[in-house]
């Protein structure tokens, strides 16, 4: 085969030990196929890692390697990790040919097909993106877009950014930011909803490791060194266990798993305790092996067994095995008092509970049909993620931001007036319910019953709450609709009819500007985009818009124009404005000269160049890690990588972000808050506290409140110090007091 023949003398390029790499990355790529493949599928596969070798043979990755690995190894974690096929696998290892190298989107279809042609076409990022709010939001846009077509594309995305995120390591500080505030934005949420709860988890830990990477090696060193006194107190826990199911004949496996790094810190935030107080730092799961018609039978019976032998905290029982999750997830979890009053969460599934628990989507595939519940939970969310999709047009950034509702981690659960279950995000209000069953039902909606009660339409909704609808052909949506609702389907729904309404109201404007420009002898479309451009209109219909309601008077702004030819021209200025493009860089300005600032290299240069403040949302101290963010009109905000608006901002805008190092310096201060919680001994915590602050570790406090209640209290204290590592002693020596239970900063 000549072509065969041009690839391998390509190969022989590469120096023998890359070579040898690449052969066995593809022969391990080729051992993880779990499915079924024939001859043909076999040819196919070796002929795209063929092409795929030659297309990037002049190309290597940051890290050095050839970059054919990448691929290879995108294709090796959708066979393995993702459980897909040879269609999937094939569009893997081309997935980035048509964007990288010479290979064109024809020559794909031409020789593997139309279907694998618009996978590929599906991976390919949009180019020439230079005019939107956010180039980035639009790419999320049409990978979004492709769910519909084939939901293979969001997969191999997926396996994509794992192995993007998994060698970070070689890329700067500030691209590595960037690419996991995308993760954490969308592709974590998008895991979760597709049901694959591993990728999810390694995404999270891996942002955590970029964003909060002190934290992370922290819990991570904590868990390594309690790993011993874990795994010895998991095996005394599941001992009586094992007796008790091996004498009822049931095939049975236990394992017991700590949580996710990122879990834990979740925990440790918002309980505000320390790691050393945290309980439920791993997970017993015990699964078993049974016929489907008796899963849920032999799932309570192992729950029964276990409850025999530990106490169950009742309010803390999930039965996700009765009524699933909306993303298929099923499983029955428990918290049990262990040995030494320890608290451990237990999960108890079939095999079959488990395969999609860990695949999700591609598992839920495989065992269609086996069993009737839930059997269309992809298919339902994929019909409100097509009816999201066709109610939007125009803003990426509205439309991502509105998609990510329908990937919520939490559910609530209520009911129709017949009883029909409906599976909604935690938050949800009565009118998403409205929406929820039908358009025209939320688009009429004139008043709500929750449990034979009126609520307002803005009502949460809570688990079990049955709702009634009454409707009004009257009625109809409008702009306050928008703040009593979160899900994407609604809010869409609602943006969709007020721009109808609008651009109805709009054609009067139209007409308006039609008749004045008629007057002038002025051509419509060029006098229109004349106008438009001067006033910095957006489009034409928001122009209209306001002249229909008279929020700008035609006549004045006539009076700016002469006409000359037929068209209008602008009367100048004597002294005309300078215009700045909303994407220009940043203007540099020589920053006030005051005593005792911060200082920054910002994109490598002296940030007393630009335009800086800190940002107020995450008060970022000397020695954290920061960006820089350049806003619309506030100029430049340095925030914390790990500031809870990090990830929103570098997800959505990463062309504004910059680079930003702190230049250390002994003459800085900066406000860092504290919430300090204790037992409440008496007038003597303040004292203590205050003398730790001020006398011993020489701190300025700049402000100080404290409640007490019932033996319990609970202090807000403002430090002034010089940074980072002055309020870690800061924090370290008011720990150590005692009758302090935690110190904590402030993170938002």
């Amino acid at each position: 085969m000549v072509f065969s023949c041009i690839i391998m003398q390509k190969v022989l390029t590469y120096p023998d030990h890359e070579k040898r790499e690449i052969e066995e990355a593809y022969q391990l790529l080729l051992d993880s196929i779990k499915v079924e493949i024939d001859d043909t599928d076999r040819e196919n596969i070796h002929t795209a890692y063929e092409l795929a070798v030659e297309a990037h043979i002049k190309q290597r990755r940051k890290s050095g390697e050839p970059y054919i690995l990448h691929p290879i190894e995108v294709a090796r974690i959708c066979a393995a990790e993702i459980g897909l096929g040879p269609t999937a696998i094939i569009s893997a290892l081309l997935h980035d040919v048509v964007e990288d190298t010479d290979v064109t989107q024809e020559e794909i279809n031409a020789r593997f097909g139309e279907k694998i042609g618009i996978i590929v076409n599906g991976l390919t990022k949009l180019d020439g993106l230079y005019n939107v709010p956010s180039p980035q939001a639009e790419n999320f846009k049409k990978v979004i877009k492709t769910l519909l077509v084939d939901i293979r594309v969001v997969l191999i995305k997926m396996a994509d950014r794992m192995h993007n995120m998994r060698t970070l390591g070689a890329m700067p500080q500030h691209k590595q930011l960037k690419i996991a505030a995308e993760t954490s934005f969308i592709y974590a949420p998008l895991a979760h909803r597709l049901g694959l709860y591993n990728i999810k988890t390694e995404f999270q830990d891996l942002c955590m490791k970029v964003t909060d990477a002190e934290k992370y090696e922290e819990i991570s060193k904590k868990l390594e060194d309690s790993e011993k006194d874990r795994n010895e107190y998991i095996n005394k826990f599941i001992r009586p266990l094992r007796k008790s199911l091996e004498s009822t004949g049931i095939e049975y496996r236990i394992l017991g798993r700590p949580k996710s790094i990122y879990s834990i810190y979740n925990k440790i935030k918002t309980k505000k305790v320390p790691f050393e107080e945290i309980y439920d730092l791993f997970a017993v799961r015990v699964i078993v092996s049974v016929l489907p018609k008796l899963e849920k039978q032999v799932c309570w019976q192992v729950y029964s067994m276990v409850t025999d032998f530990y106490k169950p905290i009742p309010e803390r029982l999930k039965d996700w095995v009765t009524t699933p999750k909306a993303n298929g997830y099923e499983s029955l979890h428990t918290t049990v008092v262990g040995p030494q009053g320890r608290f451990v969460e237990v999960q108890i599934r079939t095999e079959r509970m488990d395969e999609i628990a860990e695949r999700g989507f591609a598992a839920h595939w495989k065992y269609k049909g086996v069993t009737s519940q839930k059997e269309n939970v992809y298919e339902q969310w994929l019909d409100t993620v097509r009816e999201t999709l066709e109610s939007q047009d125009g803003d990426a950034i509205e439309f991502v931001n509105d998609f990510k509702t329908s990937l919520y981690n939490e559910e609530v659960y209520v009911y129709t007036p017949k009883g029909d279950l409906i599976i909604l995000p935690k938050g949800a209000t009565a009118l998403d319910f409205a929406f929820s069953i039908h358009s025209d039902v939320g688009y009429h909606c004139s008043a709500i019953k929750v449990n034979n009660k009126l609520v307002p339409m803005g009502y949460e909704l809570q688990n079990g709450d049955q709702i009634w609808i009454t409707t009004s052909k009257n009625q109809k949506p409008n702009k306050s609709w928008l703040k009593m609702t979160v899900t994407g389907k609604a809010r869409g729904k609602i943006r969709a009819a007020l721009r109808e309404e609008r651009k109805e109201q709009a054609e009067f404007g139209k007409e308006a500007l039609g008749r004045k420009l008629k007057n002038n002898k002025v051509d419509f479309d060029e006098g229109t985009d004349v106008l438009v451009n001067h006033l910095k209109y957006k489009n034409r219909l928001d122009f209209y818009y306001d002249i229909s309601t008279d929020s700008i008077n035609l006549a004045a702004i006539f009076k700016d124009f002469k006409v000359e030819g037929g068209k209008l021209v602008l009367i100048e200025e004597e002294e005309p404005k300078a215009k700045v493009e909303e994407n220009a860089p940043p203007i540099k300005r020589k920053r006030a000269e005051t005593d005792f600032k911060p200082r920054l290299m910002i994109n490598g240069e002296e940030g007393d160049s630009y335009d800086y403040t800190l940002a107020t949302c995450c008060n970022p101290l000397q020695g954290d890690r920061v960006f820089a963010y350049v806003t619309a009109a506030s100029g430049m905000k340095i925030h914390r990588t790990n500031c809870p608006n990090a990830t929103h901002l570098m997800a959505n805008y990463g062309y504004r972000i910059m680079k930003a190092e702190w230049i250390m310096t002994a003459n800085s201060s900066f406000v860092a808050d504290l919430v300090i919680t204790g037992i409440d001994s008496g007038p003597g915590v303040i004292e203590k506290m205050s003398h730790t602050i001020s006398s011993r570790m020489g701190l300025n406090i700049r402000s100080f409140h404290i409640d007490g209640n019932e033996g319990y209290f609970e202090a807000q204290v403002g430090l002034l110090v010089q940074n980072k590592d002055q309020l870690i002693l800061a924090i370290r020596d008011l720990q150590n007091l005692e009758g302090i239970s935690s110190v904590v900063r402030v993170e938002e």
